[in-house]
């Protein structure tokens, strides 16, 4: 009696056994958190790997990749990507720039026209808004596609901080004939997530 009772409470401990691991086999495992913008991690794509050829869409507007700068500047390196829109306003200059100081960092510009405006302060304000410079230095870079300017060269930079996530940058392009004169863009800081990546197919 004492045996065939043993052997029915081992019988019922098996099987609830088997039917708790069943249970744990067929739930989803918890996913860790990811890197939004891991290569081949989300369907946004990867801003570091824009090409020219490339499409992007941001806020609704769909944007084409002419062509891409590559910016070195003693061992840290950046990208900008000059933009042509597909389906909004056009004349006006815009591009992406991609860097990592160490986080993500994507900047959509669009260009100023102020010939009076040079990075002379280390305080300005534009348009109401003032804005501190946080760097300044020369970068050589190689260029790809089209981008108006030599396959490689030298460019100086001057950049600003603004709140909100607001940026201004100046650029001017060194070649043959000495500087260029300063080219003002205001930027704002594209949040992860809200950049989407068509890439061309082209390696």
């Amino acid at each position: 009696m004492y045996v065939v009772i043993a052997l029915l409470v081992v019988a019922v401990a098996v099987l609830a056994w088997l039917a708790l691991r069943n249970r744990q086999e067929t739930q989803s495992p918890a996913l860790p958190p990811a890197d939004p913008f891991a290569p081949g991690g989300d369907t946004a794509g990867d801003p570091r790997a824009l090409k020219a050829g490339d499409m992007v869409e941001y806020l609704g507007e769909r944007l084409f990749v002419r062509g891409s700068l590559r910016l070195t500047e003693g061992g840290f390196t950046w990208s900008e990507h000059f933009l042509d829109a597909m389906d909004g306003p056009a004349g006006t200059r815009r591009w992406l720039s991609v860097e990592e100081d160490p986080d993500l960092e994507v900047i959509l510009w669009t260009e100023h026209e102020d010939d009076t405006l040079t990075p002379s302060d280390k305080s300005l304000t534009v348009d109401g808004v003032t804005y501190r410079r946080t760097e300044h230095g020369m970068a050589t870079y190689r260029s790809e596609g089209t981008t108006g300017l030599d396959t490689q060269g030298q460019v100086e930079y001057a950049d600003y901080e603004g709140p909100g996530d607001r940026s201004l940058a100046f650029e001017r392009f060194v070649g043959g004939q000495g500087r260029g004169k300063w080219e003002a863009s205001l930027g704002e800081r594209v949040p992860n997530g809200t950049l989407v990546i068509y890439p061309s197919g082209d390696e």
